[in-house]
C-alpha cells in the first residue's frame, strides 16, 4: 500500500476520523475493529484526501492491484495502490458505510457516506460500478466548508460581479448558470443564495445531491426515484416560494416548470449543460421551450469554467509559446506589458506549480434588446453582437485577462475554454 500504515494512526477513542451510519433518523459510529487492516486503510485514504484538498477519490481495479487516485484542483493524481487481497475488504467497508449491498457485484450502486473529521461533519457521494477486474468505486467529497464561498471570491471581473448582483436582486424570472460537470456551477448558486434575506423570503431548493446544508430558513429536498425534479418543483409551487433553486434543468419537464415559475412571480436559479452562454438559448429551444417564453423569463445567463491558480510561493515569469499567443489572441504590447507567470513547483503546491482554482466567466443579461432577439429567433452571430453591445466578454477574454495579471497560465485557460480559441 502506497499510503504507509504509520502515516496516519487513528486508533483509540479520540480518533481524528470516523465513519457515521444514519439509521431511521439517528446517527451512530459505524464501528469496526480500530486495528483492523481494512478499517485503517479506509480511514487513511479519507484522512489523506481531506488533508490534501481532494474533491474525488477513485479506486480503480486493475489486474494485479487496486489503483488509488485523488482529484486535486481538477486534476487526477496517482496516490497509491492496494494488493487484490486487501482491495476486497476495503471495497466491502465502503459499501457498508454508503448503504450498498455487499453481495451485489453485478449491478451499479449509489450511496452516501457520512463522516466526522477533527470535529467537522462531512459526507461523500459514492458510486460503485462492476468492471473487468472488479468494482470501481468513486467518492465525491462534499465538504460544507468548501461550499461556503463568498460571491466576491469566485473570481468574477468587477463588471460581471456588479451585473450578477443586480440580476439576483430581481424578484422573478429565470437565472441560469452553465458549464460542464466540475466547473463550479453549484458553488456559484450557493454563494448567490447567501445573498438573499432568508428570513423575509421563502427559499426552497431541489438538488441531486445536496452538497451543502444551509443553517436555517432554507428548505432543501434531495432528488430520489420517487421525488424527481419535476415532481418536487410542482410541489414547491404550492408552497408559496419566493426563490427556487433547481440543481439542474435536465429534462423538458423541469425546464417547462422552471419557465412557468419564473413567469408567475418566482425567481428560479438553476444550472444547465451547454458550452457557453449564447448556446443556452438554443439548448432551451431544443428542450421544447418556446422562444417567446424564453424571452419573457430570461434574467441572466452565466457561463463559467475553473482554471488552476499559479502557486503564490513559487511562481516565476513565463515567456508564452507562439501557439499560446495565437490561441489567446495576445498582442506584442500585451505580452511585453503583462505579468505572465507560471509556478515552477514547490512543497507548498506538491510540485505541481498550481494551488487552488479560480473561475473564468461570461455573463449575458436579459436586456429588452436581447429578449427581442430571442423572441425573433435571431441567429447566434446576431445575439452575440447584441450581447457585446451590453459589454459582454467571452470566457476566453476573461481567461486572457487572468493570464496577463499572472493568476494562471496560458495552458490552463486554453484547456478550459479551448473551443472558443478556435472561433
Amino acid at each position: 500500500m502506497a499510503i504507509s500504515d504509520s502515516q496516519y494512526t487513528n486508533f483509540g477513542t479520540n480518533r481524528k476520523f470516523r465513519l457515521i451510519l444514519r439509521e431511521q433518523g439517528s446517527m451512530r459510529d459505524m464501528g469496526g475493529d480500530s486495528v483492523s487492516h481494512a478499517v485503517g486503510i479506509v480511514d487513511s485514504i479519507f484522512m489523506n484526501a481531506l488533508e490534501t484538498g481532494t474533491s474525488d477519490i477513485h479506486l480503480q481495479p486493475e489486474r494485479e492491484q487496486l489503483r488509488i487516485r485523488f482529484r486535486q484542483d481538477g486534476q487526477l493524481h496517482d496516490t497509491g495502490q492496494l494488493p487484490p487481497e486487501e482491495a476486497g475488504n476495503v471495497i466491502a467497508r465502503l459499501k457498508l458505510a454508503s448503504g450498498m449491498r455487499i453481495d451485489e457485484t453485478r449491478e451499479p450502486q449509489d450511496g452516501r457516506i457520512d463522516m466526522e473529521y477533527n470535529g467537522r461533519h462531512l459526507s461523500a457521494r459514492a458510486s460503485c460500478v462492476p468492471c473487468l477486474n472488479g468494482e470501481k468505486f468513486v467518492l465525491r467529497i462534499l465538504d460544507p466548508n468548501s461550499m461556503r464561498v463568498d460571491l466576491q471570491k469566485l473570481g468574477m471581473p468587477e463588471d460581471v460581479f456588479v451585473n450578477w448582483q443586480k440580476a439576483i436582486a430581481i424578484p422573478y424570472g429565470l437565472i441560469l448558470v452553465t458549464g460542464p460537470t466540475g466547473s463550479g456551477k453549484t458553488s456559484t448558486l450557493y454563494a448567490s443564495l447567501h445573498k438573499f434575506d432568508s428570513k423575509a423570503r421563502n427559499i426552497v431548493t431541489v438538488e441531486d445531491p445536496i452538497e451543502y446544508e444551509f443553517e436555517k430558513n432554507i428548505a432543501q429536498v434531495q432528488v430520489t426515484e420517487k421525488m424527481s425534479f419535476p415532481r418536487v418543483m410542482r410541489t414547491f409551487l404550492r408552497q408559496d416560494p419566493d426563490v427556487m433553486m433547481v440543481g439542474e434543468m435536465r429534462d423538458p419537464d423541469s425546464l417547462a416548470i422552471g419557465i412557468q415559475a419564473g413567469l408567475t412571480g418566482h425567481l428560479v436559479l438553476s444550472t444547465i449543460h451547454t458550452n457557453n452562454a449564447i448556446e443556452t438559448i438554443g439548448r432551451m429551444v431544443d428542450m421544447g421551450a418556446e422562444p417567446y417564453l424564453i424571452a419573457g423569463v430570461t434574467v441572466a445567463i452565466l457561463a463559467q469554467r475553473l482554471v488552476r491558480l499559479n502557486c503564490s510561493k513559487c511562481r516565476i515569469p513565463l515567456e508564452p509559446e507562439p501557439d499560446h499567443i495565437e490561441m489567446l489572441h495576445l498582442t506584442k504590447e500585451e505580452v511585453s506589458s503583462g505579468k505572465i507567470m507560471k509556478g515552477k513547483g514547490c512543497p507548498e503546491c506538491r510540485g505541481t506549480g498550481y494551488k487552488g482554482r479560480i473561475g473564468v466567466f461570461e455573463l449575458i443579461l436579459g436586456t429588452p434588446k436581447f429578449r427581442a432577439a430571442i423572441a425573433e429567433k435571431a441567429d447566434i452571430p446576431t445575439m452575440m453582437r447584441i450581447a457585446k453591445e451590453q459589454g459582454f466578454r467571452t470566457m476566453l477574454e476573461d481567461g486572457k485577462k487572468k493570464v496577463l495579471d499572472g493568476w494562471t497560465t496560458p495552458d490552463e485557460v486554453i484547456r478550459a475554454v479551448y473551443s472558443q480559441s478556435l472561433e
